[in-house]
C-alpha cells in the first residue's frame, strides 16, 4: 500500500492493498484514490498492518484488476515489500511460519 506523506493524510492519493495466502501470487484486494485510498490506509493501520511508500509501485498495482492476481513483471518489487513486513513482524515477534 502507499501513502503520499507519512505524516500528513490529506496528501494520499492512491493506495492499493495486496493478500497473499502463500498460493499463486499476490491479489489486489482493494484498490483507490481520493477518499477511497485514505480509508483503505486508515483501515490498514486500525488492524496494524504495515503501510509501505512506494509511489512507483502503487502506480503499477493500481493496473492491476481488482481480485487479481499481480503480473510477473511486480514479483520482485512486491517480493522485497513482503520481505520487509516479515522481517518486521519477525522483530516483533508475531510471525509464526515462514513465507
Amino acid at each position: 500500500m502507499k501513502r503520499e506523506s507519512p505524516n500528513n493524510k490529506k496528501n494520499i492519493k492512491k493506495a492499493a492493498a495486496l493478500a497473499y495466502d502463500h498460493v499463486g501470487a499476490p491479489r489486489i484486494v482493494a484498490k483507490g484514490e481520493g477518499h477511497m485510498a485514505k480509508k483503505i490506509i486508515e483501515l490498514a493501520e486500525e488492524q496494524g498492518i504495515p503501510v509501505q511508500n512506494d509511489d512507483t509501485l502503487v502506480e503499477a498495482l493500481m493496473q492491476v484488476e481488482l481480485s487479481k492476481e499481480i503480473p510477473p513483471e511486480l514479483y520482485q518489487a512486491v517480493a522485497e515489500v513482503l520481505a520487509f513486513i516479515y522481517r518486521l513482524d519477525k522483530m516483533k515477534g508475531t510471525k509464526k511460519d515462514t513465507p
